[in-house]
């Protein structure tokens, strides 16, 4: 079994796990939204009937990113999409984004109509609301955890929301048990989206950076280049690219102009050198053109 086949099962198996992850997530924020609705009502908490709609447009995102996942992931390329539908993922990153940022756009709104019209609620049944919230967010974001894709990246930070959200409202409610401080919640709530968006823009902008095809962090397009010089023959090096069809899985193009080949399988030597000297970068799809110079090369003659 070659590298390359075990790469694709790698790959296969991340994908596998990453939609699983995905779909478990979507479930237990759908159920749980149902239950802070219900409570949100009976306890008069607008945090809590806040966050219910928040975490209504978190389900739609998790099942949006879950149907894209599973398209990306099972789907091969085709006449329309050659390179498969891997780039949904980028897709499904950005529209998750921007519901993320709208419904903090929301929760903030809320938080600041509290500060001027606070009203009582029941804390205790509040409290009780929170731990079931802290430990149903908190199982879904550590399915999550492991994140590869900018789609479930994005999907771990609604959840992360999610987690810090419901734990101050279990800070607010225990504080509430003792004194009446309603501006706490809003307080922290606006604080903890605050936190979230910082986050949020961060990620938005890798989604954007990605769409327009920017090189991958982590990788230096000249110190590749220098590597590929280095090769036998290599005289020059020009058109060289390399963006990502994720944010996981990267993409390398080149052409190398050759010099002193003397005989035909020498072209493929220096292929293969270049394939070797790119091999630690892990790319997921090489087009590697080579180019005889006409003044040193004598089979041009």
């Amino acid at each position: 079994m070659d590298f390359r086949t075990l790469k694709l099962m790698a790959h296969s198996h991340d994908h596998e796990s990453g939609t699983k992850n995905l779909k478990v997530a979507f479930f237990i924020n759908l159920g749980f939204t149902c239950i802070e609705i219900v409570g949100g009502v009976f306890t008069n908490s607008i945090a809590i009937i806040s966050d219910a709609l928040h975490d209504l447009g978190d389900s739609l995102s998790l099942g949006l990113a879950w149907y894209l996942e599973n398209k990306a992931s099972k789907k091969e390329a085709t006449k329309t999409f050659s390179f498969g539908y891997a780039r949904f993922r980028l897709l499904g990153a950005l529209i998750n984004a921007l519901v993320l940022i709208g419904g903090s756009a929301y929760i903030i709104f809320e938080a600041v109509q509290r500060f001027q019209n606070p009203e009582p609620i029941k804390s205790f049944w509040m409290m009780g609301i929170a731990i079931i919230g802290v430990a149903a967010n908190g199982y879904a974001a550590w399915r999550t955890k492991g994140a590869k894709s900018l789609n479930e990246k994005v999907i771990s930070w609604h959840l992360l929301e999610d987690v810090l959200g419901w734990v101050a409202v279990l800070i607010v409610s225990i504080i509430l048990q003792f004194k009446d401080w309603y501006f706490l919640d809003p307080a922290l709530s606006i604080a903890i989206t605050l936190f979230i968006l910082y986050g949020v823009g961060r990620r938005l902008w890798d989604t954007v950076y990605l769409l327009l095809q920017g090189v991958p962090e982590g990788i230096d397009v000249d110190e590749i280049k220098v590597k590929l010089q280095e090769v036998g023959h290599v005289q020059s090096i020009h058109h060289t690219h390399v963006w990502s069809l994720d944010g996981q899985y990267h993409v390398f193009t080149t052409h190398l102009v050759l010099e002193h080949i003397t005989e035909y399988k020498q072209i493929d030597e220096v292929r293969q050198s270049a394939l070797e000297a790119l091999k630690e970068y892990d790319f997921y799809h090489y087009t590697i053109q080579v180019e005889l110079d006409s003044k040193t090369c004598e089979l041009s003659k």
